[in-house]
């Protein structure tokens, strides 16, 4: 049995993360949801992303649960818009999801090299997160909207992350873009409820 916590997190924005006068960082809870209005570049270099408790996940964890999921999202744009690496093992500990998205990616990218233009930032603005308690010590639920920044415009889209503690460090356990024109829509349906964090335990989705 599953159990949804209501929380509420309150940042210190440390000299990792930009400070400015249009950077602020304002959390509106509703229900079991907690909404963070803060405009910031996505990517922050945190090398490895360490939980509070080796043993299991908490609500402790948001902060950091957000910059492996930024990291990961600003990596993956970088790779089908520019043709940078990106090292899925700092983000991904499942080998099936780590093959699904390798396959993302590659046919991402070959839709994308038509276009004449480079992503060189992802902004992240009013992300909500939810912590679920349940027998294998949790999970934690990322909603995403991000802005992508072209060379040429901007591209805007939500993903959704499943987050857990495996062996002390975070990993994203599922990953899903709901773009129109995207893989996940095409590959695994439209209009998802991610809410299962053994969805890649067991099968692959091709």
């Amino acid at each position: 049995m599953k159990f949804a916590y209501l929380f509420i997190i309150l940042f210190t924005l440390s000299s990792c993360v930009p400070t400015g006068s249009d950077q602020h960082s304002d959390a509106r809870t509703n229900n079991n949801k907690t909404t963070h209005d803060s405009k910031r570049p996505a990517s922050q270099d945190f090398p490895t992303y360490l939980a509070k408790n080796e043993q299991e996940l908490s609500v402790q964890d948001a902060e950091t649960a957000y910059e492996l999921c930024a990291k990961a999202l600003t990596d993956y744009y970088k790779a089908i818009w520019n043709g940078e690496d990106i090292e899925l093992d700092s983000f991904i500990d499942n080998d099936n999801l780590k093959h699904y998205t390798q396959k993302k990616i590659q046919t991402q990218s070959n839709v994308y090299a038509a276009f004449n233009s480079k992503a060189y930032d992802v902004l992240i603005d009013a992300w909500e997160i939810e912590f679920t308690n349940d027998e294998d010590g949790g999970f934690l639920y990322l909603k995403l909207p991000a802005e992508v920044i072209m060379t040429h415009g901007s591209r805007g889209e939500v993903t959704e992350f499943l987050v857990r503690n495996v062996n002390g460090k975070l990993a994203i356990v599922d990953w899903y873009t709901g773009a129109k024109d995207g893989y996940d829509f095409t590959v695994r349906g439209e209009e998802l409820t991610i809410n299962n964090p053994d969805i890649w335990k067991d099968s692959i989705i091709e």
